[in-house]
């Protein structure tokens, strides 16, 4: 039985060797790029086109047409190909988009058999170019997932987006395609198709996202606002964007996204339209080098049962150590859900909408109504719509119950940086040897099954400052508390990251500095004072203030000029070459003009030379600035000290749930942290 897919959903392949089917309403160019597992191009040679139609375990048609079968071997694509996706392009000389034309139609199938699963890829307008599905590899198995993403673009679009612009993309001439004239079309002939040279782009956004819905088809998010990330060869500037309909999630939403990278301006700028900052779930600093390869990741236990998905194992992801790895398996956990439920929700919305038009269609004709017959009509129709919508339920239960057993395999096995404050790997915790490349900053989940959680990470170091929201204006879950309650759980929220970043960097490898103008937030802060662990006491007053954004100022200056000068060792001896955090609570209380020019100084030069700012703060307080500080509230990732639904994601824009991860009451795991963080510094010392 084949199973008809929509967009966004998944099905399992029952066999590795598979043939892929095309139709289409006109001739289109038909290709195929394989992906490692974070989806990026696998070698300069990732692209199977008529010039070069061969790829291990994969062979692409030769010439355009409106029918097409691509042969895959699944086994034989190499282990380093987790992705295999299917690209069909409008040649020059016929339609110039897919929406004038009937909608392709693709379809995986046994070898010279029957189908195994199919979609139509409906809903397409203005795009010339599209990805219209993957096969990708998940814990050992294999499954394909209906994808429709559409570029108005064109091709050079697509290929930029997924990052084979430069070389790659260059080499695609008339003499590399090996088509002749009377053969229809060469690539460099298409619309787009020669792509600037752009970084990579987004994956499967860490690709980007589906198009907009069409059908029983998952609501298309627009690109996310990426984080600022360090410069480096994976984590560049977002492809051109996509085409897609209108977003499906709330438009003040902050977005929690993929390994795209930006400047910190080009992050916030969505900020104060409505559109979100991310969270980047790249890996900043470690880069593969032709010596190094990964450490391979352990295989996925055997299944329970013939035909069942594979136990999950902790782990099963590429990286260098088991922390990358965890830190990729929990990206892959929160794409999965994502996706899962987005294909839900677009099978639900597509069988309500195709109720009312049969409900409007049996009720329009007045013979209908007299007659009787629009009662039968009624009665097929919604037994229409619940058949359909059950099958979409047993499809998300399937994924979800997947996704919970993964994530009780993973969790216990995260390190502390990852880990919950009530996890027992805080417990008799060793000094760390490096920083790590994460922290948790607490979990998200989404109504369709609120206690799967997944941990929501953010790259170390900070190359975005934290604003933890003690205000009440936007949040609907702040609006029920008491002001000086919320105020209290968002500075231990804060005191809480402080302690964790201190906890997972190797001694005297962060300094912390606190503003806390008014003394306000003295009773969270008391644990860090009683431990000694904070680079001076509190500063308080205005004096206080300005003393220390000036040191931090000075700091950022110096090093900055050290770099310019190539000499990033040679400092003056009373500069502290640890990373530094600022905490400042209570913005801008004690803060004259100046030292705001200062704040926003360090929040825009600081992070690149290792200085760092966590604020706890109420927007409203600072309103009589004016314009003047939006640029600063950009460029923070807002956090709220509360479960609340003010994050998004960078696929659908679902409105995921944060709760924030505090130590349990009554607990001393932050103490004990504490404990041994003074005593890893006192031995560094001596």
């Amino acid at each position: 039985m084949t199973a008809e897919l929509v967009r966004g959903q998944n099905h399992p392949l029952s066999r590795n060797r598979v043939e892929i089917r095309v139709s289409a309403g006109a001739a289109v160019l038909a290709l195929a790029v394989t992906g490692d597992e974070t989806g990026r191009p696998v070698g300069p040679g990732a692209l199977a086109h008529p010039g070069a139609r061969v790829l291990p375990g994969l062979e692409v048609p030769d010439r355009v047409g409106d029918r097409h079968r691509f042969t895959v071997d699944l086994d034989a694509v190499g282990e380093a190909v987790h992705r295999v996706r299917v690209l069909l392009v409008l040649p020059p000389g016929g339609p110039a988009r897919f929406g004038a034309v009937a909608a392709p139609h693709v379809a995986v199938a046994e070898p010279e058999g029957a189908e195994l699963a199919a979609y139509t890829v409906s809903g397409l307008d203005s795009e010339s170019a599209l990805v219209a599905l993957e096969l990708y590899r998940r814990q050992g198995a294999w499954k394909v997932r209906a994808v429709g993403q559409g570029y108005a673009g064109g091709l050079g679009a697509l290929l930029a987006d997924a990052g084979l612009a430069g070389p790659a993309a260059e080499g695609l001439t008339a003499a590399a395609l090996g088509l002749t004239a009377s053969g229809d079309i060469t690539l460099a002939a298409l619309p787009g198709g020669t792509a600037p040279a752009l970084p990579h782009g987004p994956r499967s956004p860490y690709d980007a996202a589906p198009g907009a819905p069409e059908g029983p088809a998952a609501p298309a998010p627009r690109p996310p606002d990426p984080l600022p990330v360090p410069a480096a060869p994976h984590a560049g500037t977002p492809g051109p964007a996509p085409s897609a309909g209108p977003s499906s999630g709330p438009s003040s939403a902050d977005t929690v996204g993929g390994p795209a990278g930006a400047t910190a301006g080009a992050a916030g700028a969505a900020g104060a339209a409505g559109g979100p900052p991310t969270i980047d779930y790249a890996h900043p600093r470690r880069r593969r080098t032709r010596a190094e390869a990964p450490e391979p990741a352990p295989r996925p236990g055997p299944a329970a049962d013939p035909g069942q998905p594979p136990r999950p194992v902790a782990g099963d992801a590429s990286g260098w150590s088991m922390d990358e790895r965890l830190y990729n398996q929990v990206w892959g956990m929160f794409e999965d859900l994502a996706r899962t439920v987005a294909a839900y929700r677009g099978a639900v919305d597509f069988a309500d909408s195709r109720l009312d038009r049969e409900l409007d269609a049996a009720l329009s004709d007045p013979a209908a109504r007299l007659g009787g017959s629009a009662n039968a009509a009624r009665d097929t129709a919604r037994a229409r719509r619940d058949d359909l919508v059950a099958q979409a339920r047993a499809v998300l239960d399937r994924d979800l119950a997947q996704l919970t057993a993964e994530a009780e395999v993973v969790e216990p096995a995260l390190p502390p940086a990852y880990a919950r404050w009530s996890a027992p790997v805080w417990h008799g915790r060793s000094t760390p040897a490096e920083a790590p490349l994460a922290l948790r900053l607490g979990d998200l989940s989404l109504p369709e099954r609120p206690e799967l959680r997944i941990p929501m990470l953010m790259r170390v170091p900070l190359e975005r400052g934290l604003w933890i929201d003690n205000g009440r204006t936007g949040s609907e879950a702040a609006m029920t508390m008491d002001t000086d309650r919320l105020r209290r759980v968002a500075m231990d929220m804060a005191v809480a990251h402080a302690v964790r970043l201190l906890a997972v960097h190797p001694a005297d490898a962060l300094s912390v500095h606190v503003i806390d103008a008014a003394g306000a937030g003295a009773a969270s802060l008391a644990p860090l004072v009683r431990a000694g662990v904070l680079a001076a006491p509190p500063a308080a007053g205005a004096e206080g203030v300005t003393r220390t954004l000036e040191g931090l100022t000075r700091r950022v200056d110096l090093v900055q000029m050290a770099l310019r000068a190539g000499a990033p060792e040679d400092l003056p001896p009373d500069v502290d070459p640890a990373e530094q955090l600022l905490v400042v609570h209570d913005f801008p209380h004690g803060f004259d003009d100046r030292s705001v020019t200062r704040l926003r100084y360090l929040a825009d030069e600081g992070p690149a030379v290792g200085v760092h700012l966590l604020m706890v703060a109420d927007r409203d307080e600072a309103s009589a600035y004016g314009p003047l500080l939006d640029p600063l509230w950009r460029s923070l990732m807002r956090l709220s000290p509360v479960p609340d639904h003010h994050l998004a994601d960078p696929w659908v824009q679902h409105a995921w749930t944060f709760e924030p991860d505090l130590p349990p009451r009554d607990s001393r795991v932050l103490e004990q942290a504490l404990e041994r963080i003074a005593q890893d510094r006192r031995s560094a010392r001596r």
